[in-house]
């Protein structure tokens, strides 16, 4: 996997205020069952995914999310939905394809329980009461996106032989292999060089040969 897939440290701190992945929970308060709902559009500035697919520079995600406080942190729950490119991995072409998420996270309170007693890749954590998405995001998606992705379920790949997609090949495409076992023999095929194929003076009986021996005999 790429260093720009991989996936990000849990109790990492959240970049600037503002950043599109970041949510600013201060609004939401800590007692148990505040919530507030989110809609945002964020324009990524680095490729998220895997090796072959995944959500390009400059993509716009749609956020659409719940946040609840809980005893232990802020519950996020809700929808991610972006566009995203890939390789095929069978005929190597490139296609546009969409991924949609479906997110349920809890981002623990600095201090609490669950903070103090999670190892870091066990729990995503708040920091200064902003939560930062992406993290979560980028493990989502490495669970979310095929490691061999198509571009369309059906795909026929490549041709063995010469490499041209069979999609444009057409049905009547093919070579005709010929057993390297047998291929020795080729070279006797009628009308090959070498082959021992009578000529036409053989053919009628007046090969130079035949006739000298002819004439000996006469005399």
């Amino acid at each position: 996997m790429p260093a720009d897939t991989t996936a990000r440290s849990r109790s990492s701190a959240p970049r600037a205020h503002g950043a599109g992945f970041v949510l600013d929970v201060r609004s939401l308060g800590r007692a148990p069952g505040s919530m507030r709902e989110l809609r945002r559009t964020v324009i990524t500035t680095e490729r998220l995914g895997l090796d072959l697919v995944g959500v390009p520079v400059g993509a716009e995600v749609e956020l659409d999310l719940r946040m609840q406080s809980v005893s232990e942190g802020v519950l996020v729950t809700g929808t991610f939905d972006a566009p995203v490119t890939g390789e095929c991995s069978r005929c190597l072409e490139q296609f546009t394809d969409t991924v949609q998420l479906s997110l349920t996270e809890l981002f623990a309170y600095p201090d609490s329980a669950t903070d103090q007693t999670a190892d870091d890749d066990e729990v995503y954590r708040m920091r200064d009461d902003l939560i930062d998405l992406e993290p979560l995001v980028v493990d989502q998606l490495g669970l979310e996106l095929p490691l061999q992705p198509l571009c369309s379920p059906d795909c026929q790949g490549l041709c063995p032989e010469c490499g041209v997609r069979m999609a444009i090949a057409g049905s009547d495409h093919g070579h005709e292999i010929l057993d390297p076992r047998w291929a020795g023999l080729a070279k006797f095929a009628p009308g090959s060089p070498g082959s021992g194929s009578p000529d036409k003076g053989a053919a009628t009986g007046n090969h130079p040969t035949d006739t000298a021996r002819n004439s000996t005999e006469e005399n």
